[in-house]
């Protein structure tokens, strides 16, 4: 067995695949009717789809998880989010790790955690 994809729950799936293209150059490789598959194993499943299944509420900025992505360069990154997505909602701006790896951590427009750290 192995692990396949990870999915995580959005409310405009055109919005998501815009913002995952434009900050992580993530491509669609499967559009079903309210699911999508991006490259890198990333799956998009509009909320309404997923409440139907689940029968509960979703729970955005849960901090439960995370969706971890490596830039080499990292600042660069920060930039351009920055530019691209000035309203984010950041947990941390750029910041370095007591080990030395520099990471940022910011919600999707779902309030879905990501990570970008520097490669250790």
């Amino acid at each position: 067995m192995k692990l396949k994809n990870i999915l995580i729950v959005v409310k405009d799936i055109e919005k998501s695949k815009q913002f995952y293209h434009d900050l992580f150059g993530l491509e669609v490789i499967r559009d079903f009717d309210g699911n999508v598959i991006l490259t890198e194993g990333l799956v998009l499943q509009e909320e309404g789809i997923w409440k139907q299944f689940l029968g509960k509420e979703i729970v955005p900025e849960s901090n439960s998880c995370e969706l971890y992505f490596e830039e080499r360069d990292i600042e660069r990154f920060a930039q351009k989010l920055e530019n691209l997505y000035p309203s984010t909602k950041y947990v941390n701006r750029l910041m370095t790790h007591s080990w030395g790896q520099k990471v940022l951590r910011f919600y999707d427009p779902d309030g879905n955690l990501i990570e970008v750290g520097s490669p250790i």
